[in-house]
């Protein structure tokens, strides 16, 4: 890898939660929730989801742990993660974007009416407000590291496996997770 890049990582998780369990019947995915996160520790993942672990039908946008939050509720989360690499440019613009999202979170909403329509394949979007896959999505877009031709209009969690050029660095329990040791020799 070129000392020139950079690391995004894309966490996709199954917590075993009512919502979770839900969608995973409904759509046969293995995954049903996606993050985003800069640190290859997975230290600050960025999502939509729960603002409170305990209570599934207040949600927003969301700073998420390993070891805190709705993942510390849910110790047997499963997760796969993905790398992507992208310029330092492209990196800088998505962490201040996540930086300026998270000290305006009460300005941004769950998209829980758009999250219900797209089991039924139909797209509902209104300013502000995601549910995961569509913020990560929006995030991978706006800030070209994936073109708007490589997601559906509708895109669910378990899609994101499909990008070109993503790298699978894990698969196993989310509190298992530590960055693969061959990565951290290679940068």
């Amino acid at each position: 890898m070129s000392n020139k890049q950079k690391q995004i990582y894309i966490i996709l998780s199954q917590t075993g939660t009512l919502l979770s369990n839900i969608l995973k019947t409904t759509t046969g995915a293995t995954y049903n929730h996606v993050s985003i996160s800069l640190d290859p520790n997975l230290r600050t993942m960025y999502s939509f989801g729960r603002l409170n672990p305990k209570n599934p039908f207040i949600g927003g946008f969301v700073k998420e742990s390993i070891t805190g939050g709705t993942f510390a509720h849910f110790p047997k989360t499963e997760a796969l993660v993905l790398s992507i690499n992208v310029t330092p440019y492209q990196y800088f613009k998505i962490k201040y974007k996540l930086e300026t999202m998270s000290c305006r979170a009460r300005l941004y909403h769950y998209n829980y009416l758009g999250l219900f329509l797209a089991i039924f394949k139909i797209r509902y979007k209104k300013k502000n407000c995601f549910y995961c896959s569509e913020f990560v999505k929006d995030i991978l877009i706006k800030y070209k590291v994936k073109r708007e031709k490589e997601f559906n209009k509708i895109t669910h969690p378990i899609y994101f496996l499909r990008l070109a050029n993503a790298r699978r660095i894990y698969a196993g329990r989310l509190k298992a997770y530590k960055y693969p040791a061959q990565l951290a020799a290679a940068n």
